[in-house]
């Protein structure tokens, strides 16, 4: 018997995952200026001792992320609904959508990499400027 991955069982596992850890990091303390509202990482901007372009920078890295990710969710969708209805046109059409799904992962691993760049860059620039600082 074949198994179908379900994008809607995938959800629900990570939605209750998120609710666990953010039962758990409410009892932590965060800094006000840090903390995202309603999914928008347009306030972090505003963080102390923080540089709105590197966090525009990380900012938008992260949106395209997300949006290739959220592309994938719905390809894989569309494939499994392919699978589950057996018709020959359906099952020709998921071969282009997994060879679309299998360019995406390559474009997260490159924009996940460009972004891990990007975050040491800045880490390393503030190192630089308190140390400059601090003399």
């Amino acid at each position: 018997m074949t198994t179908f991955y379900s994008p809607s069982s995938a959800t629900k596992s990570t939605m209750e995952d998120s609710n666990h850890r953010r039962s758990n990091k409410s009892q932590r303390r965060r800094r006000p200026s840090a903390t995202p509202t309603n999914g928008d990482y347009s306030d972090v901007d505003d963080a102390e001792d923080g540089d709105p372009e590197a966090w525009a920078t990380l900012n938008k890295s992260f949106r395209q992320v997300q949006s290739v990710l959220d592309r994938n969710r719905a390809i894989i969708q569309q494939v499994n609904e392919n699978q589950q209805s057996r018709m020959p046109d359906n099952m020709v059409k998921n071969v282009s959508l997994i060879q679309e799904l299998n360019g995406n992962i390559s474009k997260v691993a490159s924009l996940y990499s460009d972004l891990n760049s990007d975050f040491t860059s800045i880490c390393h620039q503030q190192q630089r400027s308190s140390h400059t600082r601090g003399k």
